[in-house]
């Protein structure tokens, strides 16, 4: 029983990464210009902020969750004008022209930024709980050891998304950065855009 909710649980992770939306777009453009491991410690800072918010669902932490989503308001906007300065960022960007070694530096910074955008969207708590309800999973009902397999499933089908993401752009990585001043651009720009909407929302 619980194998099988850990696969429900995985696929949910990664199918929930899966969208194509801002960190998408960072995890893709720094890995053209950074590597592989930069795009995915872009992409596991949202994991992370997910993985917090499916633990907060899955354990059926009603005070957490009912106090992050009334601050939603004030969150969200210090993620739209987070987001608004990270596109800023990527649109000024000048393409490297060779890969330099990343320190560990660099690499907190590109997980921290994703996790800043992610956590900062308290509904995702509520987006869980619905996904959960969908699978016909109750966690409030739950084991330990079901929580445990919720939580590790989603975690790891997440993962699993930024790290195929990752390797697959990075596998077109040489024929792609004759053109990276143009991606940066391109990606800054939509990511300006998305913040913008978000803004204005």
């Amino acid at each position: 029983m619980n194998g099988l909710l850990f696969i429900k649980a995985l696929l949910l992770g990664f199918s929930v990464s899966a969208p194509v939306g801002p960190i998408g777009l960072l995890c893709i453009q720094r890995t053209l210009s950074r590597g592989k491991a930069a795009g995915f410690l872009t992409g596991f800072g949202a994991v992370t902020a997910n993985l917090i918010y499916a633990s907060i669902a899955a354990l059926g932490l009603s005070v957490v969750s009912a106090f992050l989503v009334e601050q939603e308001i004030y969150l969200r906007i210090f993620g739209s004008l987070f987001l608004f300065y990270v596109g800023i960022k990527t649109l000024l960007k000048a393409p490297a022209n060779h890969a330099a070694q990343i320190q560990g530096e660099a690499l907190l910074s590109m997980y921290l930024s994703t996790f800043v955008l992610m956590i900062t969207n308290p509904a995702t708590i509520l987006n869980f709980v619905a996904m959960f309800s969908g699978l016909g999973i109750n966690p409030e009902n739950g084991s330990g050891a079901e929580t445990a397999a919720l939580i590790s499933g989603v975690f790891f089908g997440a993962s699993l998304w930024w790290a195929i993401l990752s390797i697959a752009v990075s596998l077109f990585r040489k024929k792609v950065t004759p053109h990276l001043a143009f991606i940066n651009k391109m990606a800054g720009g939509i990511i300006i855009l998305l913040g913008l909407l978000a803004i204005i929302r």
